[in-house]
């Protein structure tokens, strides 16, 4: 995979993880103190600045009621 594939993935990853979180009517504030981050580190994830870890998405997904399927946007 190509880098510039892995910064598209990242940022759909993040779109996908706000529409989650606000469809919620959860604040970042909240979800990054779960996760025990700052807010900024938090919205890093929603931007697609940083990639999240296998134990962040099994989370987020688990929290937000969604499964990975959603959030990669994989369609079958």
């Amino acid at each position: 995979m190509e880098k510039n594939e892995n910064i598209s993935i990242a940022k759909m990853v993040g779109k996908n993880l706000k529409h989650a979180r606000r469809s919620k009517g959860i604040s970042q504030a909240v979800i990054a103190k779960e996760l025990n981050k700052y807010q900024s580190d938090y919205s890093d994830y929603e931007t697609g600045q940083i990639e999240l870890d296998y134990q962040k998405i099994v989370y987020l997904c688990k929290r937000f009621d969604i499964t990975p399927n959603d959030l990669f946007d994989f369609k079958y």
